[in-house]
């Protein structure tokens, strides 16, 4: 098992990828820590791995708040007595023009993109050193190839892409690995949710699955299957990436896919 007694904080862990990479990590022998902002959802998922023996437990935790971030750290050392793998999994989107969103929503937003990272970072650096671990951080496709009406959030992403390859040079020395993802679209409750707002929600959605080059959307556990892979050995010599896995969606957007794209952004 390519995580065996390896010891894992996964935040955002109680839905979406977060909850996909939760049962898979667990699959290969982890011991997980589910950070999430919802006691229902961490409750829910901390119950079903346990009634798979496995180890897990969670915390209530506002990742962008210094407090909850350093009680995380220290419950997950208390409990385990290591962190081997760091997973910042949570964030907020915002799909607005940049002349329509106001000072206290981009605030909020760099907020928990950005410096939840910072801090789960910040406080985990010294375990990870002790055990040579890894840090993944979920960054977006976004981050890379920018996307229309939604500059507040792609500029958050590019932060994380950035933030990853400066922790990734810093850390090298200990032999820490610093990766990040760059997904598309996801089939998470986030989109989900989203997609019901807009006012066709069935076009959208048929829309965000042709807006990727393989004319889909990719399932939580496709990008779990990535972050299991960053956190293993299988990826010893890789660190300071951000891997695309966007279904070639940043090809469509100097092809057909474009008009997807362009559609998904009007529908709101």
């Amino acid at each position: 098992m390519r995580l065996l007694n390896k010891t894992a904080i996964i935040t955002g862990g109680a839905s979406g990828i977060g909850e996909a990479s939760a049962s898979l990590f667990a699959s290969e022998g982890a011991k997980l820590v589910i950070a999430d902002i919802s006691e229902e959802n961490i409750a829910r998922v901390v119950s079903h791995l346990r009634d798979q023996g496995i180890e897990a437990f969670g915390v209530n935790c506002n990742v962008s708040e210094e407090s909850d971030v350093k009680r995380l750290i220290s419950l997950a050392v208390e409990q385990y007595g290591k962190i081997d793998i760091l997973f910042n999994n949570a964030g907020a989107i915002l799909p607005k023009k940049l002349e329509d969103t106001t000072g206290e929503e981009w605030d909020h937003l760099f907020h928990v993109n950005v410096r939840s990272m910072f801090l789960t970072a910040k406080y985990v650096i010294d375990h990870l050193k002790y055990n040579k671990g890894t840090i993944i951080n979920m960054a977006s496709m976004t981050g890379v190839a920018g996307q229309q009406n939604n500059p507040a959030y792609s500029a958050s992403k590019g932060a994380v892409i950035a933030l990853t390859k400066a922790l990734a040079i810093d850390l090298a020395p200990f032999e820490v690995r610093v990766n990040a993802i760059c997904p598309a679209g996801v089939q998470t409750p986030l989109l989900e949710s989203w997609l019901k707002q807009q006012k066709d929600p069935k076009e959208a959605s048929v829309a965000q699955d042709r807006s990727h080059m393989l004319r889909r959307t990719a399932s939580p556990l496709e990008i779990a299957k990535v972050a299991l892979f960053l956190a293993s050995d299988d990826s010893s010599f890789i660190t300071g990436e951000h891997i695309v896995v966007d279904g070639g969606a940043t090809l469509g957007y100097g092809k057909g896919a474009k008009a997807e794209w362009n559609l998904i952004t009007t529908l709101t």
